[in-house]
C-alpha cells in the first residue's frame, strides 16, 4: 500500500512526520536527538513543504528551557509546534510541560531517550529522561523500531489534536534513533488524508487573539486549583480510546496493524 520504501534511521522517521504536521519547530541540539532538529532545519532551508503547503519555521534557542518556553508561546498563538530533545534537555523542559498539559494544548515532543548525567555523563540509551517527565501530564507513546518511529509519530500528532492533550513520542537513543532500516515511508498526501481538519480549526480558534481575548495564567486558591486539575481526568480517561482509533486509521492506510 505504500508508495515509497527507503532506508531511514529512527530520528529521520520521526522528523519526517513532525515536519509534515507542524507550523513551527523550536530546537536545541542534544545527543542523540540532534539529527531531528538538523533535518527539520535542512528541509526548511531547502523549501520542503509540509501538509499546510508551507515551509516549517525553525528556531534554535539558547537552551532546551528556552526551546520549551518558545514552544509554549507558539502553541498559545495557534501554531502547531514541535521540538526534539533527550536526557537533561527534556528535564529542562519539564516546567513548561506542566503548563502545556495544564492548558490542554495539543503538542508532540519527539524524544530519543537517553541516560541522564549523574555521577558521570552518558550519551547512551536509557529511559531515565522520559520516566522523569511522567508526572507532567503529557501522554507517552514508545516506538520500538524505525518503522514504528514513523507510524507512532503520526499517531501521537493525530491523537494530540483529537484529544487536545500533549504527547511525548519517544524511542531508544542510538539503538533506534540511529539504527538504519528499510521502511515504508508515509507520504505527505497520506498524512494529510488522515488529519481531521476540524481538530486543527478548533486548536487555532483557541489561540490568543486580541479580537477575542481570554484569561490565562491566573492565580487560584487551593480549592479552585484542585477542582480544575481534577476536571481534566475525563479528558485523560478518554485518551486511550482516541489513541486506539488513530492507530486503526493509520493502520488502514499502511496495512500495518498497531494496537495499544
Amino acid at each position: 500500500r505504500m508508495s515509497t520504501v527507503d532506508c531511514f534511521d529512527g530520528n529521520t522517521a520521526a522528523a519526517h512526520v513532525a515536519y509534515a504536521m507542524s507550523d513551527c519547530a523550536v530546537i536545541f541540539p542534544i545527543t542523540p536527538s540532534s539529527v531531528m532538529g538538523e533535518l527539520a532545519d535542512t528541509w526548511s532551508a531547502q523549501g520542503r513543504k509540509n501538509i499546510f503547503d508551507q515551509t516549517l519555521s525553525v528556531t534554535e534557542m539558547q537552551s532546551e528551557a528556552g526551546a520549551a518556553g518558545a514552544v509554549h508561546g507558539c502553541l498559545s498563538a495557534g501554531a502547531l509546534t514541535t521540538t526534539f530533545t533527550a536526557s537533561q534537555g527534556l528535564l529542562l523542559m519539564i516546567p513548561n510541560m506542566y503548563k502545556i498539559a495544564g492548558e490542554r494544548i495539543p503538542a508532540v515532543f519527539h524524544v530519543s531517550a537517553r541516560a541522564i548525567a549523574s555521577q558521570a555523563l552518558s550519551i547512551f540509551g536509557d529511559h531515565q529522561d522520559v520516566m522523569a517527565a511522567r508526572a507532567t501530564g503529557f501522554s507517552f507513546l514508545c516506538a520500538s523500531s524505525v518503522q514504528e518511529c514513523m507510524d507512532l509519530a503520526l499517531v501521537a500528532h493525530l491523537s494530540a489534536l483529537k484529544g487536545s492533550l500533549p504527547f511525548v513520542h519517544f524511542f531508544d537513543g542510538f539503538r533506534t534513533s540511529h539504527e538504519i532500516q528499510k521502511i515504508s515511508i508515509l507520504s505527505y498526501e497520506q498524512i494529510k488524508s488522515l488529519v481531521d481538519w476540524e481538530d486543527i480549526k478548533r486548536f487555532r480558534a483557541g489561540a490568543l487573539n486580541p479580537e477575542h481575548p481570554q484569561m490565562r495564567g491566573t492565580a487560584q486558591q487551593p480549592e479552585i486549583y484542585f477542582q480544575l486539575l481534577e476536571a481534566s481526568n475525563n479528558e485523560y480517561a478518554a485518551l486511550p480510546e482516541i489513541v486506539q482509533e488513530q492507530m486503526r486509521r493509520v493502520s488502514a492506510v499502511t496495512g500495518r496493524q498497531i494496537h495499544l
